[in-house]
């Protein structure tokens, strides 16, 4: 299989002072001899300036003769090649592509929208012009596909798949590394270097964004009141153990009861406590 070659070309600058000459020297001829076959001069002058190319820095120039691959330059100035050369220019800078959040379905099937950024840049010429047709549109589809699938191997969240390790939202360096190693199998084919490759969006779809919202926001509810019901109960047997040891009041197992009872609601309440002044006896 061809690959990519080192073209040298011949100096632009050097061959400008031979296209002048030919031209300078065909006109001088017209006018003083006032010879028409000078004429060819003047055109071969004209048609050697079709040769001439600049290379700008971090760019590469490809050059094919009528069909055949003679090879890429990578050196930047100002150069003269074949005038039956075509010339295609490649840039070797790094890229950005940053896609549109796509709908995709996790592994467990529920629909999210996830997006990723991509860092690339062209690294073998022949490749990206001759193994794929438009590879800049080859990034992106490529890229995209890539993400897709990785969708589909890991749930978004361990709610409803639990004995899972790794998850898009939590798993983060995981994923993202796995991301970039299947980007980078599907676009060496096309001479693509990726710098990088990141999810950059991820969220539930819209159509179930707000019950997912309500599912988080009670699993965050039960999770507080489990903490608050566990301090609350050593709380009321800090409380029970410290008017036992001080003898502050003898309590039977009626009286316990009713202050475990108060001290629960009071503890647990969502609202502040509304105490009851008791002016009474102390059993009314």
């Amino acid at each position: 299989m061809n690959q990519e070659k080192e073209y040298s070309a011949a100096s632009g600058y050097a061959m400008l002072v031979v296209n002048l000459l030919l031209i300078g020297v065909g006109l001088a001829g017209m006018i003083f001899l006032r010879n028409p076959w000078f004429i060819f001069m003047i055109l071969l002058g004209a048609f050697l300036c079709i040769g001439f190319v600049i290379i700008n820095p971090n760019e590469s120039g490809v050059f094919v003769l009528f069909g055949a691959y003679k090879g890429t330059t990578k050196k930047n100035g100002f150069f003269w090649v074949n005038p039956f050369f075509t010339k295609r220019k490649i840039s070797l800078r790094a890229r950005n592509f940053d896609s549109d959040p796509i709908k995709v379905n996790d592994k467990v099937g529920n629909p999210i929208k996830i997006g990723v950024v991509l860092v690339w840049k062209v690294e073998n010429t022949f490749r990206a012009v001759f193994e794929v047709d438009e590879f800049e549109h080859f990034v992106v589809v490529q890229s995209e596909a890539a993400l897709r699938k990785l969708a589909g191997q890991y749930p978004y969240d361990n709610f409803e798949d639990e004995d899972a390790e790794i998850t898009l939202r939590s798993g983060v360096e995981e994923v993202n590394n796995e991301l970039e190693k299947e980007i980078v199998e599907r676009l060496d084919m096309a001479g693509i270097h990726v710098i990088e490759a990141r999810i950059n969006y991820i969220a539930y779809s819209e159509e179930i964004a707000s019950a997912m919202l309500r599912r988080q926001q009670a699993t965050a509810v039960v999770a507080a009141r489990h903490k608050i019901v566990e301090g609350a109960v050593s709380m009321v047997e800090m409380a029970l153990e410290q008017l036992s040891v001080q003898k502050i009041i003898e309590m039977d197992l009626d009286d316990k009861a009713a202050m475990v009872s108060n001290l629960m609601v009071v503890l647990c309440s969502d609202e502040s406590a509304r105490p009851v002044v008791n002016t009474g006896t102390l059993n009314h």
